[in-house]
């Protein structure tokens, strides 16, 4: 804490977040908003509207998640996977992002958060070779419960934001109470 203030503190506030979330996801949305001019990672152009598209829809997930490894497919800019490493600070968390300019910017994003230790790697799923995850989370990527079972322990559960495939009915995996607006749950048998 003890820096300046982020224009983004205001709205993360609102959200009801500690002081310690407030200030580590700052300076991750601070860092975002300072490489959105030379790599498109969000269409979000106010420190409200990031927190509305970024945080808002994956902090109220973050009390639910399982103790264990949690796996982000398709990084980007960070959310929901660095979000949920931020607010959530006891959880192992690898990043996957293929893209070498917004792998970038996530290395950098994880330690500018306090999450050094956050694995950052510049893969795609299907070339991902680590251990299989408590936790698989993914947004706005159009993939299956099944094209993501490599990644996830039986028992494991993969959340998705955004469009998804797969329906109800996912082949090994059984889909589970929604744990907040706008996220798909499947829990791997």
């Amino acid at each position: 804490m003890g820096g300046p203030a982020s224009p983004h503190d205001a709205p993360l506030r609102g959200l009801g977040l500690t002081p310690a979330a407030v200030a580590s996801l700052g300076r991750y949305l601070d860092l975002l908003a300072a490489w959105s001019s030379r790599v498109n990672l969000t269409a979000a152009r106010t420190p409200q509207a990031r927190v509305d598209v970024l945080v808002a829809p994956v902090a109220p997930v973050a009390p639910s998640l399982e103790p264990g490894l949690l796996i982000d497919v398709g990084s980007g800019n960070g959310s929901p996977g660095l979000v949920l490493a931020l607010l959530r600070p006891d959880l192992p968390v690898t990043l996957l992002e293929p893209r070498q300019r917004r792998w970038a910017f996530l290395r950098e994003a994880a330690r500018a958060g306090g999450r050094p230790d956050v694995d950052v790697r510049r893969a795609r799923h299907d070339a991902y070779h680590g251990p299989a995850a408590r936790t698989v989370t993914v947004r706005a990527l159009r993939l299956t419960p099944q094209a993501l079972a490599p990644l996830v322990r039986p028992g494991g559960r993969v959340l998705a934001w955004g469009p998804v495939d797969g329906g109800d009915a996912a082949e090994g995996f059984t889909r589970e109470p929604t744990p907040a607006p706008g996220v798909v749950a499947w829990r791997r048998r």
